[in-house]
């Protein structure tokens, strides 16, 4: 339907996080940023009284962790944001931007490894807050997955971090038991008992530490807690696989520093429609990590 708003005002509120809803010639879509995908109940009450005050009494999950009030006429769309700031909440998610980031529930899940809710509030604070001022030469995605279940799918977007744990085989313990708890429990089945000693390929393991503490005479009891970042994913039109950082990363500040130099080089070196994949593979990933690795831009 033809809209009755100026395009000009279209394209204005669509970077405050409103889009518009095709069907009405004045009604949009307004996306609620979750931070981490968490919301507290007051939150979640507030928004319950925000569809209904301002919308059409419905509300919708996107699959990147927001909440959009639907049916905002374009008249409400300041009263709404004023609305939900009394409760901490606003409105965004859109433009050539680092975007809203999407975690994983790693933090309380049984396999998770990091903590996922507190790392996405840290990027979120640094990147998709602190750096609402940066235009990019496109969208810039980033996921947090708490193990190599990768239930967020961070190796599908422009930056994708991976809670790791890495094992220690201490192979003068191991006594080669016939059936061995660690291989019996690996859940790609590549530790393997090889020569009578426990054998967990460094190149083939996915450091899931699924394996922790399964052998009874402490074998492989001790790991290096980290994260594995990918570069250069993309899910849309044209998918790409991101690939994995050459090595694995101890520090959160570590996985910062990386993010923030992996934007500015895109900010820097990206050209104007193209995703941070295409920069990636223009550039060389070789070339990405290494200068992602040192901080040299130019």
């Amino acid at each position: 339907m033809q809209s009755t708003v100026p395009e000009e005002e279209i394209k204005r509120v669509k970077g405050l996080g409103f889009l518009r809803d095709k069907r009405y010639p004045d009604v949009f879509n307004a996306r609620v940023i979750t931070v981490n995908g968490k919301l507290t109940a007051a939150q979640h009450r507030a928004l319950a009284d925000a569809c209904e005050k301002f919308g059409s009494g419905e509300l919708a999950m996107t699959v990147r962790l927001t909440v959009e009030i639907q049916g905002v006429k374009y008249e409400n769309i300041e009263p709404l944001r004023a609305f939900l700031a009394q409760y901490g909440l606003v409105t965004g998610g859109t433009g050539k931007k680092v975007r809203p980031v999407v975690s994983c529930k790693g933090t309380t899940c049984q396999y998770g490894l990091i903590d996922t809710f507190a790392l996405s509030a840290k990027i979120h604070e640094r990147f998709y807050e602190g750096m609402r001022g940066v235009v990019l030469p496109h969208k810039f995605k980033i996921a947090v997955g708490g193990c190599p279940n990768n239930c967020v799918k961070p190796d599908l977007n422009d930056v994708g971090i991976i809670g790791q744990r890495v094992p220690t085989v201490y192979a003068d313990k191991c006594r080669g038991c016939k059936v061995c708890r660690v291989e019996k429990n690996c859940p790609i089945r590549i530790a393997r008992v090889e020569g009578g000693k426990i054998v967990i390929p460094p190149g083939e393991c996915n450091h899931c530490g699924r394996c922790m503490g399964m052998c009874p005479f402490g074998a492989v009891t001790d790991y290096v807690n980290g994260y594995k970042i990918y570069l250069g994913g993309r899910w849309g039109k044209r998918v790409a696989q991101g690939r994995a950082m050459s090595r694995v990363f101890t520090s959160e500040e570590e996985v910062l520093e990386v993010i923030e130099r992996a934007v500015m080089l895109f900010k820097d070196e990206g050209i104007d429609g193209e995703r941070f994949a295409d920069t990636v593979a223009r550039l060389g990933f070789e070339n990405v990590e290494r200068r992602l690795l040192s901080g040299v831009q130019a």
